[in-house]
Protein backbone atom coordinates (compact mmCIF):
# COMPACT_ATOMS: atom_id res chain seq x y z
CA UNK A 1 0.00 0.00 0.00
CA UNK A 2 1.12 3.65 -1.18
CA UNK A 3 0.99 7.04 1.30
CA UNK A 4 -1.89 8.78 -0.31
CA UNK A 5 -2.10 12.77 -0.10
CA UNK A 6 -5.11 14.34 -0.16
CA UNK A 7 -4.57 17.20 -2.30
CA UNK A 8 -6.55 18.73 -4.74
CA UNK A 9 -4.62 19.26 -8.19
CA UNK A 10 -6.32 19.81 -11.63
CA UNK A 11 -6.42 16.94 -13.79
CA UNK A 12 -7.36 16.28 -17.25
CA UNK A 13 -8.71 12.71 -17.76
CA UNK A 14 -8.08 11.91 -21.42
CA UNK A 15 -9.75 8.46 -22.46
CA UNK A 16 -11.42 6.94 -26.05
CA UNK A 17 -14.33 9.16 -25.47
CA UNK A 18 -12.50 12.30 -25.21
CA UNK A 19 -11.53 15.14 -22.43
CA UNK A 20 -13.08 15.29 -18.85
CA UNK A 21 -11.80 17.50 -16.69
CA UNK A 22 -11.66 17.80 -12.57
CA UNK A 23 -9.58 17.49 -10.00
CA UNK A 24 -8.16 15.09 -7.54
CA UNK A 25 -8.81 13.66 -4.30
CA UNK A 26 -6.05 12.30 -3.23
CA UNK A 27 -2.92 10.96 -4.89
CA UNK A 28 -0.41 8.11 -4.50
CA UNK A 29 2.56 6.04 -5.94
CA UNK A 30 -0.69 3.54 -7.10
CA UNK A 31 -2.53 5.68 -8.51
CA UNK A 32 -5.51 8.52 -7.80
CA UNK A 33 -8.71 9.46 -6.72
CA UNK A 34 -10.51 12.43 -8.72
CA UNK A 35 -13.67 14.21 -8.70
CA UNK A 36 -15.33 14.71 -12.15
CA UNK A 37 -19.02 15.62 -13.83
CA UNK A 38 -18.63 12.81 -16.17
CA UNK A 39 -18.34 9.18 -15.26
CA UNK A 40 -15.63 6.85 -16.77
CA UNK A 41 -16.43 3.38 -17.28
CA UNK A 42 -14.15 0.73 -14.86
CA UNK A 43 -11.51 -0.74 -16.90
CA UNK A 44 -11.58 1.80 -18.96
CA UNK A 45 -7.60 3.23 -20.21
CA UNK A 46 -7.21 6.85 -19.80
CA UNK A 47 -3.87 9.55 -19.80
CA UNK A 48 -3.96 12.02 -17.05
CA UNK A 49 -2.47 14.98 -16.44
CA UNK A 50 -1.89 16.22 -13.55
CA UNK A 51 -0.97 19.80 -12.34
CA UNK A 52 -0.78 21.58 -9.20
CA UNK A 53 -2.78 24.71 -7.73
CA UNK A 54 -0.63 27.43 -6.49
CA UNK A 55 -3.35 30.00 -7.16
CA UNK A 56 -6.19 31.09 -9.05
CA UNK A 57 -3.49 31.45 -12.33
CA UNK A 58 -0.63 29.33 -10.91
CA UNK A 59 -0.02 25.80 -11.79
CA UNK A 60 3.07 23.61 -12.04
CA UNK A 61 4.04 21.65 -15.33
CA UNK A 62 1.47 18.94 -16.15
CA UNK A 63 2.44 15.61 -15.28
CA UNK A 64 1.46 13.08 -18.08
CA UNK A 65 0.82 9.22 -16.80
CA UNK A 66 -1.02 6.69 -18.29
CA UNK A 67 -3.46 4.77 -16.05
CA UNK A 68 -6.55 2.87 -16.08
CA UNK A 69 -9.99 3.72 -14.21
CA UNK A 70 -10.65 1.06 -11.69
CA UNK A 71 -13.87 2.34 -10.19
CA UNK A 72 -16.41 4.93 -10.46
CA UNK A 73 -19.25 5.81 -7.97
CA UNK A 74 -22.17 9.06 -8.23
CA UNK A 75 -21.05 11.82 -5.45
CA UNK A 76 -24.03 13.62 -5.13
CA UNK A 77 -26.18 14.62 -7.92
CA UNK A 78 -24.30 15.84 -10.69
CA UNK A 79 -20.17 14.40 -9.95
CA UNK A 80 -18.42 11.48 -10.01
CA UNK A 81 -15.30 9.97 -7.92
CA UNK A 82 -12.94 7.85 -9.97
CA UNK A 83 -10.45 6.16 -8.98
CA UNK A 84 -7.11 4.92 -10.90
CA UNK A 85 -4.57 2.97 -10.89
CA UNK A 86 -1.05 4.30 -12.64
CA UNK A 87 0.14 1.47 -15.47
CA UNK A 88 3.69 0.90 -15.88
CA UNK A 89 5.47 4.70 -16.20
CA UNK A 90 8.46 5.39 -18.51
CA UNK A 91 11.47 6.36 -16.00
CA UNK A 92 11.21 10.13 -16.85
CA UNK A 93 7.69 9.47 -15.78
CA UNK A 94 8.18 7.88 -12.35
CA UNK A 95 10.79 9.90 -11.03
CA UNK A 96 8.71 12.99 -11.94
CA UNK A 97 5.90 11.50 -9.87
CA UNK A 98 8.53 10.75 -7.56
CA UNK A 99 9.29 14.21 -7.24
CA UNK A 100 5.49 15.24 -7.49
CA UNK A 101 5.03 13.28 -4.43
CA UNK A 102 7.86 14.65 -2.05
CA UNK A 103 6.43 18.09 -3.08
CA UNK A 104 2.97 16.79 -1.19
CA UNK A 105 5.23 14.83 1.26
CA UNK A 106 6.93 18.27 2.55
CA UNK A 107 3.91 20.48 1.47
CA UNK A 108 1.73 18.24 3.92
CA UNK A 109 3.98 18.51 6.62
CA UNK A 110 5.50 14.99 6.13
Amino acid sequence: MHPRFATEASIAIRGPDGQIDGRTKDVSRGGLAAIAQQPIAPGTAVELEISLVFDEATFSEPLAVPARVVWCTPLGERDYQIGTAFLPLASEQAEYLSMFLRYLSDWDGG
